[in-house]
């Protein structure tokens, strides 16, 4: 290689915008998560006190670290932090939310605990949450640092502008796709490999809602694909696995894919 390769290479990074590493954004969110949940590691509070000094900490660290993204952040970045700090009690209220969630609904679960410490449906939420809360503060860059660093551990792929509301339960999770412009109601139980997506990826579609609408109480099985802006699940519906689905269905319906299996039994020979 030549030194305009090299050259070309320094151009191009003059024009970078400087952003901390995404595992100093990702552990900035881990040590809030834990803050609120103690269970989630090694990081147990003695006093009132320093839980206070602790919520301090990450609000300066914040601050500093929408200073270095400032270009994608905009202004007023001590308003913003302060603007997200303020809205942590809702954040853990709906947290706690999804905690019972988990518990009530899944027969595996034994304790608040085990479902803080070790359920990758509960990590991948946590993380959505805090990256939704800085989301509708117009800061478009660090959300999806944040969602992208849960995808990568769990498998969960949840864009931080969906709308997602209280009491959510993701089951295993794996393979779980919900798009930038999906809304989903209050108890809604997601199963591994649900997609929640747009019927189509052109780009002319970027300002359009482009994925589903789910609504209350709807449970989604395994494998379901369901696609399109307009496409509504009306409250109380289950969505069996393996459904493809792209128009909208009425409150309390059932929707299953039935497939053609064939079971030839064999005498011993």
């Amino acid at each position: 290689m030549n030194r305009s390769f090299y050259q070309r290479i320094f151009e191009t990074q003059q024009g970078v915008q400087a952003v901390p590493p995404n595992e100093k954004i990702a552990d900035w969110v881990l040590r809030l998560i834990c803050l609120l949940f103690p269970e989630k590691g090694d990081c147990t509070s003695k006093t009132v006190t320093e839980i206070e000094a602790g919520f301090l900490n990450l609000k300066k660290e914040l601050t500093e670290i929408l200073n270095t993204t400032k270009a994608c952040s905009g202004s007023n970045t001590t308003e913003k932090s302060d603007l997200f700090f303020n809205s942590v009690p809702e954040l853990y209220r709906l947290l706690n939310e999804d905690i019972d969630a988990i518990v009530d609904g899944d027969p595996a679960a034994r304790t608040r605990f085990e479902v803080i410490r070790a359920y990758p449906g509960f990590y991948a939420i946590s993380f959505y949450r805090i990256a939704h809360a800085l989301f509708d503060l117009d800061i478009p860059l660090l959300p999806r640092i944040i969602t992208e660093h849960a995808h990568s551990k769990t498998g969960i792929d949840i864009h931080p502008a969906a709308e997602i509301g209280e009491h959510f339960f993701i089951d295993h999770g794996t393979g779980i796709v919900i798009g930038e412009t999906t809304i989903i109601g209050d108890h809604v139980k997601l199963y591994q490999g649900v997609t929640l997506g747009a019927l189509s990826v052109d780009k002319s579609m970027a300002m359009i809602k482009r994925h589903p609408t789910v609504e209350d109480y709807v449970i989604i099985y395994s494998g379901a694909t369901i696609l399109g802006g307009d496409t509504v699940i009306g409250h109380h519906s289950i969505i069996g696995g393996n459904v493809w689905l792209t128009k909208s269905i009425p409150p309390y319906s059932t929707v299953y894919h039935r497939p053609d299996i064939e079971v030839v039994e064999q005498t011993e020979i």
